[in-house]
C-alpha cells in the first residue's frame, strides 16, 4: 500500500525511494532497523511490497507521467513528485534490471531441458509406414554426449 509513504516526510522520501530501487536492481535495498521509527513491521513489509512492484509495473508498462500521476492520485503532491523524479531519474536501470531477471529465469530453465529425436526413415514411398527412429542422448556437464539408447519403429532396442 503507497498511500503509508506518507508517513515519511517529503524531505527524507527521495533517499528511501532511491533505495526501494536499489533493491529492486539487485543491490542492498532500505533496512527496516533505519524506518523502524516510521512503520510498524507489517507496515514495512507492505510498503516495500508496494513500492517494488509499483516501479516494476510503471516500468514495465512504460507508463507516461500522467499514468504515474493517475496511480499515485491517493498520495500528496510531495511524495507524488518524489515517486514520479525517482522514476523517470532511474527508470532504464530499472527496465535492464528487470530484463536480466528475465533473462536469468529464461536461461535457468533451458539448462535442464530433455531433448528427444525422431527421425522417419523410408527406402520407398509406397513402404508399409514410415519406420522411427528414438534417439536418446545425454548431453553431458563438461561437454560431449552419451547415447542411452535407439528404439526402432516398433520398439526393437538397439544398443
Amino acid at each position: 500500500m503507497i498511500k503509508l509513504l506518507e508517513k515519511l516526510p517529503v524531505t527524507e522520501c527521495p533517499k528511501f525511494l532511491h533505495r526501494v530501487v536499489d533493491g529492486v536492481c539487485g543491490r542492498d535495498p532500505p533496512r527496516f532497523g533505519d524506518y523502524g521509527n516510521v512503520w510498524s513491521l507489517t507496515e514495512w513489509m507492505e510498503i516495500l511490497d508496494g513500492l517494488s512492484s509499483f516501479f516494476r509495473f510503471a516500468v514495465g508498462k512504460k507508463c507516461s507521467d500522467e499514468e504515474v500521476q493517475e496511480s499515485l492520485a491517493d498520495l500528496g503532491g510531495g511524495h507524488r513528485e518524489a515517486v514520479l523524479a525517482c522514476l523517470k531519474g532511474r527508470g532504464e536501470e530499472l527496465r535492464q534490471a528487470l530484463v536480466e531477471r528475465t533473462n536469468a529465469v529464461s536461461s535457468a530453465q533451458l539448462q535442464d531441458f530433455d531433448w528427444q529425436i525422431k527421425l522417419a526413415l523410408s527406402s520407398h514411398k509406397s513402404g508399409p509406414g514410415p519406420a522411427t527412429v528414438s534417439v536418446m542422448i545425454t548431453v553431458l556437464p563438461r561437454g560431449g554426449f552419451e547415447i542411452e539408447r535407439i528404439l526402432v519403429g516398433d520398439g526393437a532396442r538397439l544398443g
